[in-house]
């Protein structure tokens, strides 16, 4: 699977903490969420410009994100659901969610949250990430370097380059997008073309 989900926990490291804001963080909303037989896709739509960004997600991840748009009221809190009112009870909210990397055909994101006086920033998967945003009504961003380093889509505009659009999601796969990968002087090597999954992608255990 070409965007393997590997979540870690942050350590205090200074390289995890999130810069503020600048002109190459593009903020995005949700476009479309697409299903497959084992998997979502979830296309991040740029704010004020063409690109579309897709990230192949699990099921139940895909789920946790669709619900919240579905009306369903559930009897009780879900993963999600839980830990936002953790944040909320301990005085915090989630002010911002971020796509800031992709290493090795794994997408990284990062969940930023404040008391009003500091903000500390969270690392985690992008499903997590932008579940935990349609909850919380914060807004979402993808850095710029992710746009550049993949294959992004372009928003169909007719009723033409809709119908295109909806049969070509029928035939893409994660290869389609990491095939050209845009390497810079002095990055690392673009991830290889990863081998089709043979079941549906899992949580991998924390190490």
């Amino acid at each position: 699977m070409a965007k393997k989900e590997t979540g870690k926990s942050g350590g205090g490291d200074d390289r995890d903490k999130e810069k503020p804001r600048t002109p190459g963080a593009k903020e995005v909303r949700i476009y479309s969420l697409a299903t497959t037989v084992n998997e979502c896709i979830i296309f991040l739509e740029e704010i004020g410009g063409s690109r579309l960004l897709p990230i192949w997600i699990g099921i139940a991840e895909g789920q946790a994100i669709a619900i919240r748009f579905s009306g369903i009221v559930l009897p009780r809190p879900l993963t999600h659901d839980l830990l936002l009112s953790a944040i909320k009870q301990l005085g915090w909210e989630v002010s911002r969610v971020t796509v800031s990397d992709i290493k090795e055909n794994t997408f990284y994101a990062r969940v930023t949250v404040t008391d009003g006086k500091k903000a500390e920033v969270l690392d985690s998967r992008p499903s997590d990430a932008i579940a935990i945003a349609v909850r919380a009504g914060c807004p979402i961003f993808v850095d710029e370097s992710v746009f550049a380093r993949c294959q992004t889509l372009n928003k169909p505009i007719s009723e033409e380059e809709v119908g295109k659009f909806k049969e070509e999601l029928k035939s893409l796969r994660p290869e389609d997008i990491f095939k050209d990968l845009k390497a810079k002087p002095g990055d690392t090597p673009a991830p290889k073309e990863p081998p089709k999954p043979k079941q549906p992608p899992q949580e991998e255990d924390e190490k």
